[in-house]
Formats: structure tokens, sequence, C-alpha cells
């Protein structure tokens, strides 16, 4: 392990995760024509640069911080990365080093998809993406990695299709950005009946990767403050889709249907929930639609969450009764946990009973994956 200790491991599932593509993927997987306008990134000094189908985003380089024992953080090289973020196989490598063992994994250029606006693009994209990441990233071993589908959310048809699709080639869940693309209805709208009936059909989980609303949160604030208030913006994505997908409706009508928020911490859950069933009771003359149930229980119910480091995320279990939460590691991102899991997983669940650390390591994980199972005996 990474941490030179002789305490115990506490091996975790991983609800937030990404992959980095290959440079070259989308020339393997599309034609030419097709592949020269899907994201694709370089860097130019200390920036980086995403082009988008003739679209142009540029952003900062983070800048990485490793522990260099007493001497404290140290600026290590900004190429750094965790050797399996590109590889599958030597992925698996670097989860048993941390104690990871079953993750949910998002796509990274992926995730920029949604910014295209030519749906036949973003039609052939998806379908030969999620059949790559089927092959490629699951299939490096399918009772560990639950990569996420992406989905074409021009259309909800072309999205249901594909749902649909990627189902049929083994994966899991399918991944939806926070916003919607520009010109498309928003999510509470019923237009998406469709879709949700699709995912609770098939069983697919929804996932939904805060700071995805199409919007630069990374230079949405700029002076004193600014990368700590951009950071903690990206958060509130999340907290909307389960506003808009309680609200509407949409859970109530399709309670089997499971969604899960990624890296968005899950303390928000219970006030968020007070708060919607305040609204849903002194202002019931407004209302509509009229649920089978309260705010706060669809969202227990149905929501799904992922923290990496918050403590406070605990006390929404312990003390407010939300179970449907997960710790997540984010490989192999800056604020994620690899080179210090276990230091993490020790000082959030050491204080903790075994049934809570086993509920939000391993339990909630399960509910949307069974298929993963239990962390083996013959690891843990």
């Amino acid at each position: 392990m990474t941490e030179a200790s002789d305490r115990e491991v506490i091996w975790a599932h991983s609800g937030d995760s990404h992959f980095l593509e290959p440079k070259d993927l989308w020339r393997q997987i599309l034609p030419p024509s097709q592949a020269d306008r899907m994201p694709r990134s370089e860097r130019v000094g200390d920036d980086e640069i995403i082009q988008v189908d003739g679209q142009s985003f540029r952003r900062r380089m983070p800048k990485i911080f490793t522990k260099k024992g007493a001497d404290g953080l140290t600026i290590s090289e900004l190429s750094f990365r965790p050797p399996g973020s590109r590889d599958a196989k030597a992925r698996l490598g670097d989860l048993d080093q941390e104690g990871v063992w079953g993750e949910v994994v998002y796509a990274s250029l992926g995730l920029w998809s949604s910014m295209i606006k030519d749906p036949e693009l973003v039609r052939e994209a998806s379908r030969a993406e999620n059949e790559w990441i089927a092959s490629e990233i699951q299939g490096a071993d399918p009772n560990r990695l639950v990569p996420a589908a992406q989905l074409s959310l021009l259309s909800v048809e072309d999205a249901v299709t594909e749902l649909e699709h990627a189902r049929a080639v083994g994966l899991h869940a399918a991944n939806l950005p926070t916003g919607v693309p520009a010109g498309v209805d928003d999510y509470h709208r019923d237009t998406w009946d469709p879709l949700w009936s699709a995912a609770e059909e098939t069983g697919m989980v929804l996932c939904f990767h805060i700071g995805t609303d199409g919007n630069d949160q990374a230079s949405l604030y700029s002076g004193p403050g600014g990368a700590v208030m951009n950071y903690v913006e990206t958060t509130f994505s999340g907290q909307r889709v389960a506003l808009k997908l309680v609200t509407s409706g949409a859970l109530d009508r399709h309670p089997r249907l499971k969604v899960l928020i990624s890296e968005g911490g899950a303390s928000w859950v219970p006030f968020l929930g007070d708060r919607m069933n305040e609204g849903y009771r002194q202002h019931g003359m407004f209302v509509r639609p009229k649920l089978s149930r309260s705010p706060k229980e669809i969202l227990y119910d149905q929501i799904y969450t992922s923290f990496q480091h918050d403590a406070s995320a605990i006390g929404a279990m312990t003390s407010e009764g939300y179970q449907n939460l997960m710790w997540g590691s984010d490989y192999p991102h800056l604020e994620g946990t690899f080179g210090h899991t276990q230091e993490t997983l020790h000082e959030l669940f050491d204080p903790v009973d075994e049934a809570t650390r086993y509920r939000i390591t391993q339990g909630a994980f399960l509910d949307l994956f069974p298929h993963v199972g239990p962390v083996p005996a013959s690891v843990s």
C-alpha cells in the first residue's frame, strides 16, 4: 500500500473515477472527418486548450502537489499521472495499491461531447465510444470496473436508443451532464420521461458528474478567493439535478430508477430534502405535480451521492439518516485520493462503527452495481 503502516487495509468501492482517453481514440473509432471534430486537448505553456467541433476552451493546468515527509507539500511535475490513468490493465494495479476494488469510471475528454451541436456526430460518436468503453475499459475486469456510457442528448429518442445499445454491449451505467445542451428541454420537463423509463426498465444507473453543466466554472470568479470559489461552484450543479428530478415528479413516476451524483459530497442531501419538504408543504397551493411521497423521502430513496474527503458526509448518515452515500477516490484527478487513499479512509472511518463503514465503502455501491459483489475475502 502507499501508506507505510501496520494498520489494516480498508478496502472500498469507489463511486467516482476517470480514465484518460488515448490521444488518438477518435481516429481509432471514427472516420477522420468526424474524428477531427471530437474533443481534443493540447498543452500550451501552463494552459490546456480544449477543442470541440470548432469551439475552443482555455483553462489553467493544475499544479500537482504531493507529500514529501516532514517537508510538507512540494510541487511535482505538471505532467504527473498515475500509471493506470490511460491503461486499464495498469489501472488495476493502481487500485490494488490503494485498496480500491470496484469503481465507477467516467470519461475525461468525452465529458465535453455534450458541447457538440451536430446530432449525427454525437449519435455516431456515442455509439462508437460505448463499444470501445465496453471492450477496453470494462473488458479489463468486468467484475471491478463500471464505466459510464456516453449518450447523445440532442434528442430524447437518440438518448433512449443509445442507452439501450449501451446496455446491450454490457454496460451498467450511463453518464448525463448536469446541464442539458443548449436548446434542449431541461431535466424537469416531461420530455425526458422516455429516457427515465428506459433506464428503469433496463436497470441502467443514471450517473451525473458535478461540473458538467456546460459553464466554465473554472473561471467564473477571479481575484481573492477565486480558486476556492470556482472549485466549490462546481458542486452546485449536482444539487440542481437532484432538485429537478425530485420536484418534477420524474423519480416519483419511476420509483425503480436510481441516480448517482458523483463527487458533489453528501451533507447537502438532508438540507435539500428539508428545504423541498418545506416548499412542498408551505406553498402547497402552488405545487405541481403532486407527489405520492414527500420530496425528502424520494431524494433519500433514489438519489445516491459520492464524496472523497468530506468528514461531514458521514454525519448525513449517522445523524440525518441518509443511507445512500458512498466514498469515491476521484482517481486520477488532483482533488482525488491517489497516493493517500488509505490515510483518507482511516481518517474518515476509524471513528465510526463497522456497519457505517461498510455501508459507505461498499453497501451503497452494491445497491447500484450488485454484479461487482463485495470486496473478496482474499484481499480484504
